[in-house]
């Protein structure tokens, strides 16, 4: 059995060591790219990612152009780090705002891994703040949409619901809608 250090060698992007988060992230997307398949979860990882069920949010990056975002806000993996592994390759090969990533890109992108706080119901949109909180727009019909919290052009709560909204197709107008909100924990590589 490899140790946790050769498992998350200190992988390099040029400048700085990634964390086991965005490591993770992007062994993943490598591995899948070798293999055609979805790699397994190490053994050896911190226990605040194999024993842990969170959603999960992974973000890719070209530069400052953005590759690919794809992810979960309720848990639907048996761990943080499966969640990382599934979500990593999907937001690499799935996210259909954008074409696939290719073999050649993997060298020059960075990763972002979200980890979400379970959402909680919003009464009053005067307490929410879109530096801090992520928002779920949600419809009685199924429709949702979410919205990461900080991201940059996102400044005021009116902004960051009407992206939520557009996002999952739903009229804020007209149709009858629940916000919940959430916190994340992110790392970046």
């Amino acid at each position: 059995m490899r140790s946790l250090d050769s498992i998350f060698d200190l992988a390099r992007d040029g400048r700085k060591t990634m964390n086991p988060y965005c490591t993770l992230a992007k062994k993943s997307i490598d591995y899948y790219f070798k293999t055609g398949k979805i790699m397994e979860e190490p053994k050896d990882l911190p226990s605040e990612m194999k024993d842990k069920k969170a959603g999960v949010f992974v973000t890719l990056k070209h530069g400052k152009e953005l590759r690919g975002c794809i992810g979960t806000f309720l848990p639907t993996q048996k761990s943080v780090a499966k969640e990382i592994i599934e979500n990593a390759v999907a937001a690499a090969t799935r996210d259909n705002r954008f074409l696939p990533i290719t073999k050649e890109e993997l060298p020059e992108l960075s990763y972002e891994v979200s980890i979400l706080s379970p959402p909680k119901p919003v009464k009053d949109t005067k307490k929410l703040d879109p530096k801090k909180y992520g928002i779920i727009i949600k419809c009685e019909d199924g429709r949702t949409g979410l919205l990461l919290p900080d991201l940059e052009g996102v400044d005021t709560v009116e902004k960051q619901i009407l992206i939520a909204c557009q996002k999952g197709a739903i009229n804020p107008l007209t149709d009858k809608i629940s916000i919940f909100c959430f916190t994340v924990k992110k790392y970046s590589s």
